[in-house]
């Protein structure tokens, strides 16, 4: 029989292999990816991919990643937006805090687009040595 005290660290422990499991999950097709990567790592990536922040324009226009294209992912016309950009062309996403990333990222792997990096969080992304404007 577990002891008290060990349940509330079982329990943590199944939580946390359920977040990794589902954050690092292919959505909507069988050869979409997406990653959830460290702001440090998407720092590193930003050269290579066309960034899309899916915040509101108004959001935008206080400052975002240089190179940016602001793509709302709360718009009613994202997926139109979305079908305009090349899906075999590799992505990365970003919002104010990762919950708006993640959405437009599963949207996107189930659009087709076979390359999304989840960057998560702008604020996050300054911090890792994005350049921002």
């Amino acid at each position: 029989m577990l002891h008290r005290s060990v349940i509330p660290s079982l329990l943590l422990g199944l939580v946390a292999i359920l977040v990794a499991v589902g954050c690092s999950t292919s959505a909507g097709s069988d050869t979409a990816t997406v990653s959830l990567v460290s702001a440090a790592d998407a720092v590193v990536m930003l050269e290579d991919r066309t960034i899309v922040d899916v915040r509101t324009p108004e959001e935008y226009a206080t400052g975002h990643v240089v190179g940016a294209v602001n793509i709302p992912v709360e718009a009613d016309d994202f997926a139109e937006r979305i079908s305009e950009l090349d899906p075999d062309e590799p992505y990365l996403v970003y919002c104010r805090s990762g919950r708006r990333s993640a959405i437009a990222a599963d949207q996107m792997a189930a659009a087709g687009f076979s390359d999304i990096v989840d960057a998560g969080a702008l604020e996050d992304l300054a911090r890792a040595g994005a350049p921002i404007e």
